[in-house]
């Protein structure tokens, strides 16, 4: 009978740890695909995508309060690092996905955002001035390659220019959002708690949208009513609910721990999963059908997104900053959109 050494314990608890870090890991994929198709109906039923954005935000900066008082000591710290993430990583991605999802379906506007590693790259390389690898560079002209088959090019641009400039807008927004995410990283030890960074990000977004989006000016009674999914009548409450609960405050924390029981590599790559999620609830539940050229250039955007993302800088193999998914690495663990 063999018996069991402290090293198989060891080993054997890795491989527990990683089996768990897939399953949030898949479960932040699917609770962040799933934010446009239930903010999608809301929209047209009458909220202004801003105001969707600033009740998304608003009603998980409340969820997270307790958080950000567990760590109130968190703003005198990193006030730059919390100014940044609330500005970028929270009100400037939501607002410029949500606004493109007035304009552009929902697959298209995620697989846009999900140029956001192959932009980072371009930060990597041309501002901070440190080569990228051969496969790196593939990643790119492979998600460009992608983009101009989802976006039907050949056509003249099918798609509203508008909500697509919104939607390169978000993903934008993104490459802000990891380079701040790798200089929390730069702290080593005293990096910030990614939950609590989360947390005053929310509401230091919350804030910004409150001026922007301007609330007192919202129809309460479309909240009261019901909105149309795909001719199907839901109800609008419901439909918040579930974008504040599990698309957000779910979606962020299984996002988080799922980083720190896997590298952020592999929980990028999984995290990519969010664009095909969001593309088949599109599909399935707003009847948004994409043609054939759409379907395979969306996968290409994604293969080049994988690559990309995968390949780190020759000079700093390590560094978090050329690798991870869209919306989502804070001081080395994964957090957007």
């Amino acid at each position: 009978m063999p018996v069991r050494t402290t090293e198989s314990r060891k080993n054997g608890r890795a491989v527990a740890g990683r089996g768990v870090g897939l399953g949030l890991a898949l479960v932040s994929a699917l609770a962040f695909g799933g934010s446009g198709v239930a903010a999608k109906p809301l929209i047209e039923a009458g909220l202004d995508p801003l105001q969707v954005v600033w009740l998304r935000v608003a009603g998980a900066a409340v969820v997270m309060l307790p958080v950000a008082v567990r760590h109130r000591a968190l703003p005198r710290r990193r006030p730059a690092l919390l100014a940044g993430f609330g500005l970028l990583a929270v009100a400037g991605v939501q607002a410029c996905y949500f606004a493109a999802l007035s304009r552009i379906p929902v697959g298209v506007a995620l697989l846009i955002e999900y140029l956001a590693p192959a932009l980072v790259l371009g930060w990597v390389r041309f501002v901070q001035r440190r080569p990228v690898t051969r496969a790196a560079a593939l990643g790119v002209v492979l998600a460009a390659g992608g983009l101009a088959c989802v976006v039907e090019v050949w056509s003249g641009l099918s798609f509203d220019a508008l909500g697509l400039l919104l939607a390169l807008g978000a993903a934008c927004c993104q490459v802000g959002y990891f380079v701040l995410s790798d200089q929390g990283a730069d702290a080593g030890e005293r990096a910030p708690d990614p939950l609590g960074v989360i947390a005053y990000g929310l509401l230091v977004g919350a804030l910004v949208l409150t001026a922007v989006a301007r609330p007192w000016r919202l129809d309460w009674s479309v909240l009261a009513g019901s909105a149309r999914m795909n001719g199907t009548a839901v109800p609008a409450l419901a439909l918040l609910l579930w974008i504040v609960l599990v698309a957000t405050v779910l979606a962020y924390v299984t996002g988080v721990l799922s980083v720190r029981r896997l590298s952020p590599q592999v929980a990028g790559v999984v995290a990519c999963l969010e664009a095909v999620i969001a593309t088949v609830l599109a599909w399935v539940l707003l009847g948004e059908h994409l043609s054939a050229p759409q379907v395979v250039g969306g996968a290409v955007v994604l293969v080049g997104a994988f690559i990309a993302q995968s390949a780190a800088p020759a000079e700093a193999p390590a560094r978090p900053v050329a690798a991870g998914g869209p919306d989502r690495e804070l001081s080395g663990h994964r957090t957007s959109a």
